[in-house]
């Protein structure tokens, strides 16, 4: 059995133990069964696109500062927005004259579970300027959770971990939230307060209004009624990369077709997603030691990358054809650390080493 496979089963069984009651009279439990997911997704957009249509957020005070911070600064010059929280409400009265959402919001086509279309709208405030966050990651983000008719489900004031997809022991946040996270980038660097709190910097601000079906769909969980629509608005402070496997490869890296599906990635065809796999061309050697980390603090000129940007530049300019870049880290202490993996191809054959099985012969 294919391993997203046996995990869905577990959960889907799981599911329908919780779902199922015997009444007074030992009768064969009843389970209500779920409505038609292309009839409420109907009901959702349009739901959805009406709440658009006449509410507004508070894009009047995030403009009132510059977008980013400027990190070439010593220290750094920073703007308020950094701390910006969203603000929605309905457009009337002293607000009729409020630019409405659904001119400022951008949509994307996400698959259902069963595969049916649902478009998702999300809402760029800010992208961020730090790391990509891909499906496969842990992000931490701060955010408030509503329904339709404004009921705060759920609200952090400082930033929680998430995983972005469900693996093993780690359970993943439902597909619209990750569809929405991974439109924005996190943190570009951090500054550590005298309280022993975090500042952080650069990090994309925004929102998504989620239909059911990208959400928990019939499943009642607690403030959350069946069918419900839900929306976030949220600041994506910080991303984690995964290496599930600890093979040396990070996980979003091992997504070789690029569509996004860690799972459907299998390069040795054993039944195991190359980024569990330890050994991903099953050649018998393990994949860490078919790549090369490298991990560079300074440059050429033995000095220190003081800047994110620095460091950057450092890696366009003289990155080998089969390096790449995985991360920049603000080491908070005034420079910054380029972080790279090259996919060494000892044959010239244009496979990387780890996933070529006639290497070594």
């Amino acid at each position: 059995m294919k391993f997203r496979n046996l995990a869905t089963t577990i959960l889907c069984f799981g599911l329908v133990v919780l779902s199922c009651e015997k009444d007074d009279d030992n009768d064969a439990p009843y389970v209500v069964p779920p409505r038609d997911r292309q009839e409420v997704y109907a009901e959702d957009i349009l739901k959805i696109e009406e709440y658009l249509a006449t509410h507004f957020y508070n894009y009047e005070e995030f403009e009132q500062n510059p977008e980013y911070s400027v990190l070439s600064t010593t220290p750094y010059t920073v703007t308020p927005n950094d701390n910006f929280e969203i603000v929605i409400d309905t457009i009337a009265g002293d607000n009729s004259n409020k630019t409405p959402l659904i001119e400022q919001v951008t949509s994307k086509i996400v698959k259902d579970i069963e595969g049916n279309d649902c478009k998702l709208y999300y809402l760029v405030v800010r992208e961020g300027q730090g790391g990509v966050i891909h499906p496969i990651d842990q992000v931490f983000a701060s955010y408030n959770g509503f329904l339709n008719d404004g009921t705060l489900f759920d609200s952090t004031v400082s930033a929680v971990p998430f995983h972005l997809t469900s693996v093993g022991n780690y359970l993943g946040v439902v597909d619209g939230f990750r569809e929405g996270l991974i439109e924005f980038k996190a943190r570009e660097a951090f500054t550590e307060n005298t309280d022993g709190t975090v500042t952080n910097h650069n990090h994309g601000i925004g929102a998504v209004f989620i239909p059911s079906g990208l959400g928990y769909f019939a499943q009642t969980q607690t403030n959350i009624p069946a069918y419900s629509n839900l929306y976030f608005t949220f600041r994506a402070e910080k991303r984690v990369l995964f290496d599930h496997d600890m093979d040396g490869v990070f996980s979003y890296l091992e997504d070789i077709n690029g569509n996004g599906d860690n799972f459907d990635d299998d390069s040795d065809g054993d039944g195991i997603p190359d980024f569990v796999d330890v050994d991903d061309d099953g050649d018998g050697v393990l994949t860490k030691d078919e790549i090369e980390r490298t991990a560079y603090t300074e440059n050429e000129s033995m000095e220190p990358f003081i800047t994110y940007e620095s460091a950057e530049t450092y890696y366009n300019e003289n990155a080998a054809p089969d390096e790449i870049l995985y991360n920049i880290v603000d080491n908070n202490d005034g420079t910054f650390t380029l972080n790279t993996v090259i996919f060494t191809d000892s044959n010239g054959n244009g496979i990387p080493d780890y996933l070529d099985n006639t290497y070594p012969e």
